[in-house]
Formats: structure tokens, sequence, C-alpha cells
């Protein structure tokens, strides 16, 4: 799934420095009007949860000429990443940190009850003014009120925007005030459902751990049982 999720968040983040929504609206409206935009080259990504799907983002934000910032279990992991500049440890006090610092923020962890409710009130109050949420991980990993706390209040609004493929509750119901914030881009859990992902999963099981298993070798992808992921 990284690779797709990488594109997404990549197409998240030019979709709010170029400001989309305008374009399509001058489009509907027929109005030619000149506005600046956003450069990502230089803009600062955070990435809480840099697993294999959070480092295929920070590939892709490298390549944009983006400064990552990596917020993991075992920072000492980074040491040497080519597309990590920065890594912190997933204390409160780091959460606070990666907010306070990054232009667009990225959830990629795994839900566990270390990462439940991990960026909540305390960390929107953190966040740098005027940057974008991202969450492709899981929706209980972040305090939706607070989220949508953090998303209103016209120009008093903390964060610009938020482009949002996982949810607290799915499908996300009809009365989540989410649905009606012009400053949200919601997708319905698909942004790694590709065409060929089950057959992708399919083949690595039948011609990688499968094989492996027979022949006594150590598996790829090993669960941590005690990690929950």
């Amino acid at each position: 799934f990284s690779s797709t999720l990488a594109e997404y968040t990549m197409m998240a983040c030019s979709y709010f420095a170029k400001d989309l929504p305008r374009l399509m609206q001058q489009k509907s409206a027929k109005v030619w009007e000149k506005y600046n935009v956003r450069e990502l080259r230089g803009a600062t990504m955070g990435i809480i949860g840099y697993g294999d799907i959070g480092r295929a983002c920070a590939k892709l934000a490298k390549a944009y000429g983006m400064k990552v910032l990596a917020l993991r279990r075992n920072p000492s992991l980074s040491d040497g990443d080519p597309y990590c500049d920065v890594a912190y440890g997933n204390s409160n006090e780091d959460v606070n940190k990666i907010m306070s610092e990054s232009d667009y923020i990225l959830v990629a962890a795994p839900l566990t009850e270390a990462t439940r409710g991990l960026v909540g009130k305390e960390a929107f109050d953190h966040a740098k003014e005027g940057s974008v949420f991202i969450n492709v991980g899981r929706g209980p990993i972040v305090d939706e009120d607070a989220l949508i706390e953090a998303l209103k209040g016209d120009n008093n609004a903390k964060l610009r925007g938020a482009a949002l493929d996982v949810f607290t509750v799915e499908p996300l119901p009809e009365d989540s005030e989410l649905w009606t914030l012009d400053n949200v881009l919601i997708s319905p859990h698909n942004m790694d459902q590709t065409a060929t992902f089950l057959h992708e999963a399919t083949e690595f099981f039948v011609h990688e751990n499968m094989p492996r298993f027979l022949r006594g070798m150590p598996l790829l992808n090993p669960v941590d049982k005690a990690a929950g992921y």
C-alpha cells in the first residue's frame, strides 16, 4: 500500500498548496483570476509513524525538495536515512514538537494502545499556524473533535486544512461535521485500493513467504505481537 498512499499524500499537499478548490470554483464560475500559490519545495513534512508507508511518503517528499521530520518508537533506526532529516521519539513532547515544526503533518502510524488518541487537543494546540493535517493511518489515532475545532474559525482556524482517508467511525456518519467543512478533503478509506493490490499481496505470499516458510527461512514483514503491528 505504501506507493499509492505516498502518491495520495503528495496530492493532498498540492491540493492545499495550489488551492485546488479555488481553481475548481473559478472554472465552474468561468472566472479568470490569478492568485499566489505555495511551493512544497522548502516546506517541512512531519511524519507520525515512520514505517514502510511513512518512509515511502518521505521519499517522495524529498523529491519535491521538502524537509522531513519523523516520529517513531526507535529514532535511532533512522540514522543515516537519506529521506529523514530529523527523527524524534514518540513521547507527548515529541508529538507537540513535530506538530509545531511541520507545514504538513502526516499520520501513517498503526493503531495500537500506544497510538490510540496520540494526536489530541494538546497536539493541535501546538500545531504550526496554517499547517495541513493528513491521515492515512487509522482514525482513532486522532481526536476528531479536537481536529474539527482546529479546522474551524474562518480566519482564526489553527489548521489550513485536512486530508483524511481514515476516520474513527467508518463509513463516516452523515451527521459528522467533517462533511460540512470546506477545508477538508475526504476519501472513503480507499487511497490504498488499487485494481491490483489483492493480486500483489497474493503474489507476495505465494512467491516470497510461502517458499521461505517451507524452507525454514526467516519470513518477510513479520508482525511484532507485543508492539501490535
